[in-house]
């Protein structure tokens, strides 16, 4: 491994806390040198989240740089082979031992979670196979309900491709675009994206809505809002009103809605397999709190449904706490509310269910748990 690519991996690793999350610092190291070769930024990555995913294997009385070498050996003896890995290991070690309270660590899931991340692209609706003979090798496009979501498994740095400056898809995890998906918003209807952050899911909800009608997009950060406008002007979305909203009492308007996605703040556990640093730095009193505050928002945007109106939840976690505990505990203090039966993408002649779970090892997108009502 080269030296500076154990130098500057050390680095972000050694700055890398709860605080300041690894792929944050790791972002900023790298935004910080333009001059370095798209080739050594990729081994610096993989160097980092190699590290993290593979934490539970190494020996910390040894230099972070010896760790980081290590941690890259048994990454490559598990893409190789990975049959010489016992599930019983895998269990024990890919994760912290308190997640076994909130969520079954299967061995399935263990591996899922010890396997590089895919990368997924989303197109315009009906564009998905012309998009993926334009980017050419290691497009993969989808079919059925995900004809639109591509997976890019290509040697081209993707932002750099007239495609993408010309908006025609967005990067995209596969379990979000299901969730989009499974809101269904109509032409000329209004809804309410309440946690928007950065806007992916008000990108694919207006691009469902072929950018008529209205969705309201709020989050308490500005920042986000302000990639939000600028990825929303890249892909020509006008469809839509941005605002600050903390989630408390006050809300940003009192338009009443066809529909309203909440995808909630969370632990995050189903991007573990993407963000492996968090599985060291989220802990049970997180969950938690993240349950409290999830039921609470659930709470706000309930009354801003017109009767009929639809209420989706969405969460990328994985935990009891904040998926089925939540959504029940919804269900009773909103009585009014009943359950809408979804279908699993992923078995489309499944029988509807009212909460739907995306599991990494099945789909090789996100973790991700999806419940919804109508008032």
């Amino acid at each position: 491994m080269q030296e500076l690519v154990l130098k500057i991996a050390a680095d972000v690793i050694t700055r890398a806390c709860q605080e300041r999350p690894a792929d944050a610092v790791l972002r900023a190291e790298l935004k910080s040198q333009p001059a370095l070769d798209p080739l050594l930024r990729r081994d610096i990555s993989r160097a980092v989240f190699a590290y993290f995913r593979w934490r539970g294997w190494l020996d910390e009385r040894q230099s972070v740089h010896d760790q980081i070498v290590h941690a890259s050996q048994v990454n490559m003896k598990f893409v190789r082979e990975p049959e010489s890995f016992a599930d019983a290991d895998l269990v024990a070690r890919a994760v912290p031992e308190w997640l076994a309270g909130q969520v079954e660590v299967s061995p399935a899931l263990a591996r899922a979670l010890q396997t590089e991340p895919r990368l997924w692209l989303r197109a315009h609706a009906g564009q998905g196979r012309e998009l993926a003979a334009k980017l050419g090798e290691g497009a993969l496009p989808g079919e059925g309900f995900l004809a639109d979501a591509i997976e890019y498994r290509g040697p081209q740095d993707l932002y750099r491709t007239p495609e993408f400056h010309a908006g025609e898809f967005e990067m995209q995890n596969l379990s979000s675009q299901v969730v989009s998906l499974l809101c269904a918003p109509q032409p000329g209807e209004t809804w309410w994206d309440a946690c928007a952050g950065e806007g992916g899911k008000t990108l694919h909800l207006s691009d469902l809505m072929r950018n008529k009608g209205l969705i309201w997009a709020t989050d308490r950060a500005p920042w986000r809002l302000k990639l939000l406008k600028r990825r929303t002007a890249r892909a020509q979305v006008f469809n839509y009103r941005a605002a600050l909203w903390d989630g408390s009492a006050r809300l940003p308007t009192q338009t009443k809605f066809d529909g309203v996605l909440l995808d909630a703040p969370c632990s995050s556990v189903g991007t573990w397999q993407r963000n492996p640093h968090a599985r060291w730095t989220t802990t049970p009193e997180d969950v938690h709190e993240m349950a409290a505050r999830q039921r609470e928002l659930l709470g706000r945007v309930a009354d801003s449904l017109k009767p009929g109106g639809k209420l989706f939840y969405s969460v990328c976690t994985l935990t009891r706490a904040e998926t089925v505990e939540t959504a029940e505990s919804f269900g009773k203090a909103f009585s009014e509310f009943k359950p809408l039966a979804l279908t699993d993408p992923f078995k489309p002649t499944g029988t509807p269910a009212p909460q739907l779970w995306i599991w990494p090892q099945a789909n090789g997108g996100n973790g991700m748990f999806i419940a919804g009502w109508q008032r």
